[in-house]
């Protein structure tokens, strides 16, 4: 029997040898563009799949770590990016063991939502007495939008038994198909608020509850697209997580790891070169004001590439490569080290003031999104939240830069203010198919990350569309069709196992 294997075996060999077919060379160099979390995990994933000896370059203009980012306070670091991480985010928490990093030391705190006269909704240090003050103003609506968002993390977290087992989908929408059906791609044309009316929510609890929820995550209203807002409302009820030291130290972390070539450089253009084999890429770049180019297999850009995004000309494809439509929509992070005014929100004595995250409703009146107090991304043993009557560290989110007759509205006085305005997501609508999603697959070997964030815009959506865009480059490389775009693949991996 071993002697007839060995003979098939070099039968197969001779045949390939022959019909000059065999399995293909791996790629010799990729190029991802951008060392955000997306694409930092990118890079990392591509090379796990890839192998070692594939050459990885990743081109950032600016940080690595884009929106994961800090700033210092008095020689203290602190957030001014995406503060904490759900707990259900698994490559993340992955990433955070492999790396060697820490959870940080968790400072609790109250909040409160603010309607610009006064406290609509404060949380105490009861967890019935809060479940009771939810039922007594807004009914059950509360337990519904838990049932709600509770379904479908459920059927997101599908995915990770998808990569698992190393399944990737072309388009963001077989990829909700494969999680939720036809229900999780309309979720992306469908408000919030609309899907949260139809299950029994109340306007009320709608308007206050969940319009400031999402001024607090995205700076926008209650009409973004319900998977959009799920995603949000999963993060808002608890259960997260920050890493010891600042949420940044994954990219970067990430990128030692897979030992990537990181170019400071900015890319101004991508440019297909067509071979008798596989298409070669260049990509265009500016380093200190001198230009430069690089060739490679694939490329993958895990920047915006929307309007008010990050401007890359595509030369030589046809047909063209389309820009998205849609745009970004700006938010402003100011970062204050001085006392709050207290009496703003009806609290005289600023002793009595119990609250660390202020979270303000969806009225045009209002001058802030969110208002919270920051702790150090480095936790002493030690470490306790300042009283209210002392100086703290405040992280306002407003949708424009706050002028002085705004910041003594919030402060009684301050010492400092560093302001970050930012494209921080896109400016999501619910107008259904006006906005298709945009594609992963750009060419042959040319993908897009970023386009995930007009589906969900978190840390681990990122991540996992990552892990997605590897996955399916490594198998359209090697020619693995049965691993993509699978029908009914939550019934096949049963069956299977």
């Amino acid at each position: 029997m071993a002697l007839l294997l060995l003979l098939l075996l070099t039968a197969a060999q001779l045949l390939q040898l022959c019909t000059g077919q065999g399995p293909p060379e791996p790629p010799g160099r990729i190029a991802v563009v951008g060392a955000g979390i997306g694409g930092s995990a990118t890079a990392y994933f591509l090379q796990q799949k890839f192998g070692p000896q594939v050459q990885i370059d990743v081109y950032e203009a600016d940080r690595v770590g884009g929106r994961l980012a800090t700033l210092t306070v008095n020689s203290q670091q602190y957030e001014s990016g995406s503060p904490s991480i759900h707990s259900l985010n698994l490559h993340m928490q992955d990433f955070v063991k492999m790396l060697g990093l820490k959870h940080r030391r968790e400072v609790a705190g109250k909040s409160a939502i603010f309607n610009g006269e006064h406290m609509v909704l404060e949380e105490t240090d009861w967890y019935l007495l809060n479940l009771f003050r939810l039922w007594w103003h807004y009914g059950i609506s509360f337990l519904r939008l838990q049932m709600w968002v509770e379904e479908v993390m459920e059927k997101f977290m599908r995915i990770y038994k998808y990569q698992v087992h190393e399944y990737a989908f072309s388009s963001m929408e077989e990829l909700l198909r494969s999680l939720g059906g036809d229900h999780f791609v309309n979720m992306t044309q469908r408000s919030v608020a609309e899907s949260l009316q139809v299950i029994g929510v109340t306007q009320r609890f709608i308007d206050d509850v969940i319009g400031a929820v999402m001024k607090a995550s995205y700076g926008q209203s209650v009409a973004i697209p319900a998977l959009v807002g799920a995603m949000s409302l999963a993060g808002a009820q608890g259960n997260t997580w920050a890493v010891e030291g600042g949420n940044k130290l994954v990219c970067s972390g990430l990128l030692k790891v897979t030992k990537a070539n990181v170019i400071h450089a900015k890319v101004t253009a991508v440019t297909l070169h067509s071979t008798e084999t596989r298409p070669q890429y260049e990509v265009q770049h500016e380093r200190e004001g001198a230009p430069g180019s690089d060739y490679y297999d694939l490329v993958i850009v895990a920047a915006p590439l929307h309007r008010d995004g990050h401007p890359i000309s595509f030369l030589n494809f046809q047909p063209p490569v389309k820009e998205p439509t849609g745009s970004y929509h700006r938010l402003v992070s100011s970062i204050v080290h001085g006392y709050l005014n207290s009496s703003y929100f009806g609290f005289p004595d600023p002793r009595l003031f119990p609250f660390s995250n202020i979270l303000s409703t969806d009225s045009p009146d209002s001058i802030f999104h969110s208002l919270e107090s920051l702790y150090p991304v480095n936790v002493s043993v030690g470490f306790r939240r300042k009283p209210p009557q002392e100086a703290a560290v405040w992280r306002v989110l407003s949708p424009r830069p706050l002028d002085r007759r705004e910041l003594k509205t919030l402060f009684r006085s301050y010492y400092s203010v560093q302001v970050v305005e930012w494209q921080a997501f896109p400016s999501y609508d619910s107008t259904g198919s006006s906005h298709s999603l945009p594609p992963i697959l750009l060419h042959d070997g040319l993908y897009y990350l970023s386009g995930v964030e007009w589906t969900a815009s978190s840390v681990e959506m990122s991540v996992v569309a990552a892990k997605n865009v590897a996955l399916l480059a490594f198998n359209r490389w090697f020619e693995l069709n049965e691993k993509i775009d699978q029908p009914d693949l939550l019934h096949k991996l049963k069956t299977e196992l």
